[in-house]
C-alpha cells in the first residue's frame, strides 16, 4: 500500500485527491493532512475519514483550535510543520495555493520522495534550485496539472534510451470565462465575470489566473522547467520557441507533443483533476477507476483556435519572463499574486492585472537564482513593488 501525504488537503486539489483515495481504498493509505486551518470543520471531517498520523496547520492563529478539535492527532504548526509533511509518506502531493507551496516543494524533493505536483508557482518561481533538488536520489516529480500530467502521459511514447525526436510541445487552454472578448470588452468585467469558469471548478485565485491566460503562461514556464531539458528522465531538449499554446474551449484534449516526423500524439479526457492526481499517485502504473471517460458516440467536436495576445497580454508577459530566466519568472508570479488578491479584494480592475505584472517585471533586476533565500528575496522584493506599483501600502497577496 503506498503512503500519501497531502498538503493543501481542505483546498481543490486536497480535496479532489481524497475522491481518488476513496474510489481505491486498498491502494492508497494517507498518513498525514496539511491545510491553513481556517476550514476547520472540513479539516476535521478529512481526519474522521482518514484517520491520518499526523496533521499540519500552517496558519499559526488556528493550531490550539485544531490541537483542541483533533485530539489523538499530532499536531505541526507553521510552514516549517507544513514542510515537514514533505518526508512522511512515499508521495507528497502539494496542493498548497501560490509561492507559499515552495518550502513543501523542497522538502519532499529533498526527502528523496515523490512529489505531486499541483503547485506551479514553486517551480515557476524557484526552477533553478528546484531543479537542484530534483537531483535527490529517489527524488521523483509527477506533475498533477491536467496539461503537464497530459505531457508526461504523451512523452511517454518515445524511447526513453534513445533520441527524444520531440519537436514541440502543445498547451491547450480552455480560454476562460472571456474567450473572443476584444480589449475593449474586456475593460469593465467583475469579479463574479472573472470567477464564472465555463468547464473547471477551481479555487478563485487560479480561476483569475485562466481568465487573464496568466495560468497558461506560467504553465508554459512550467512545461520548459519540467520537460525544456536535457534529454533525459523528462526533458526533451526544447526551448520556449517550441512551446505552442492553443486555445481549446471543450477542455477535452489536455495537451499534445508532436514528433519530428510530423506525428502528435495527445491525452484526451473529460475535465476533471481526479485523472491526473490518480495518474501522479499510481505512476508507473495506472489508477483502476475510470475518471473522464468519454463517450465518443456524443463527443461531438473539437475547436482548436490560437490566443489573442493584446486582449490577453499576461500570456505574452509569461513567456518574456521565461526567455529572461533567473528570477524574473518569480518576479512576474509574485505580481501576479498580489495584483489576483488585489482585483478578489476590490482594488483594482481586471485589466490591471496585466499592466500590474508589466510594471513590477520591467523592475527586476537580473539577480541570478543562487538559492532558496534569493528566491525569498526576490518574492519578497516583487510583492512591494506591485504594491507600490498599485498605490498599497499593506500586503494582499501571500508574504
Amino acid at each position: 500500500m503506498r503512503t500519501l501525504a497531502i498538503a493543501g488537503s481542505t483546498g481543490s486539489i486536497g480535496t479532489q485527491t481524497l475522491e481518488v483515495v476513496a474510489a481505491e481504498p486498498d491502494r492508497y493509505e494517507v498518513v498525514a493532512l496539511g491545510a491553513t486551518g481556517r476550514n476547520l470543520d472540513l479539516l476535521a471531517e478529512q481526519v474522521d475519514a482518514v484517520r491520518p498520523k499526523v496533521v499540519a496547520i500552517a496558519d499559526e492563529a488556528h493550531v490550539a483550535a485544531a490541537a483542541e478539535r483533533l485530539a489523538g492527532v499530532e499536531v505541526r504548526a507553521g510552514t516549517d510543520g507544513l514542510a515537514s509533511l514533505g518526508a512522511e509518506a512515499d508521495v507528497c502531493v502539494n496542493g498548497v495555493v501560490g509561492f507559499a507551496g515552495l518550502e513543501v516543494t523542497l522538502a519532499t524533493l529533498l526527502a528523496g520522495r515523490r512529489l505531486a505536483l499541483a503547485n506551479k508557482e514553486s517551480l515557476i518561481a524557484g526552477g533553478p534550485v528546484v531543479q537542484r533538488a530534483r537531483r535527490t536520489p529517489g527524488a521523483e516529480l509527477v506533475p498533477v496539472d491536467s496539461e503537464h500530467g497530459a505531457l508526461h502521459q504523451c512523452l511517454r511514447s518515445r524511447d526513453p534510451h534513445g533520441p527524444a525526436r520531440v519537436a514541440s510541445l502543445v498547451l491547450t487552454a480552455s480560454g476562460g470565462p472571456f474567450r473572443g472578448r476584444s480589449k475593449h470588452e474586456l475593460a469593465s468585467v467583475t469579479i463574479d465575470d472573472a470567477l464564472a469558469h465555463p468547464t473547471w471548478s477551481m479555487g478563485p485565485k487560479i480561476t483569475v489566473d485562466s481568465s487573464t491566460l496568466m495560468n497558461k503562461g506560467l504553465e508554459v514556464i512550467e512545461a520548459h522547467e519540467l520537460f525544456g531539458g536535457p534529454a533525459g528522465a523528462d526533458g526533451v531538449g526544447i526551448g520556449f520557441d517550441q512551446i505552442e499554446v492553443v486555445v481549446h474551449p471543450q477542455s477535452i484534449v489536455h495537451s499534445m507533443a508532436t514528433y519530428t516526423d510530423g506525428s502528435t500524439i495527445a491525452q484526451l479526457s473529460q475535465p476533471t483533476m481526479c485523472l491526473p492526481i490518480s495518474y501522479a499517485l499510481a505512476w508507473p502504473d495506472r489508477g483502476s477507476a475510470a475518471f473522464g471517460a468519454i463517450d465518443w458516440s456524443s463527443l461531438g467536436r473539437l475547436d482548436f483556435e490560437p490566443p489573442d495576445l493584446d486582449a490577453f497580454p499576461c500570456l505574452g508577459l509569461a513567456y518574456a519572463a521565461g526567455r529572461e530566466g533567473g528570477l524574473a519568472p518569480a518576479w512576474l508570479n509574485a505580481a501576479n499574486e498580489e495584483a489576483v488578491a488585489a482585483f478578489l479584494d476590490g482594488r483594482i480592475a481586471w485589466a490591471d492585472i496585466a499592466a500590474v505584472c508589466a510594471s513590477v517585471l520591467d523592475r527586476h533586476d537580473g539577480a541570478p537564482a543562487e538559492d532558496v533565500t534569493a528566491v525569498v528575496e526576490a518574492d519578497r522584493r516583487a510583492r512591494r513593488e506591485a504594491r507600490s506599483v498599485m498605490g498599497m501600502s499593506d500586503p494582499v497577496g501571500p508574504s
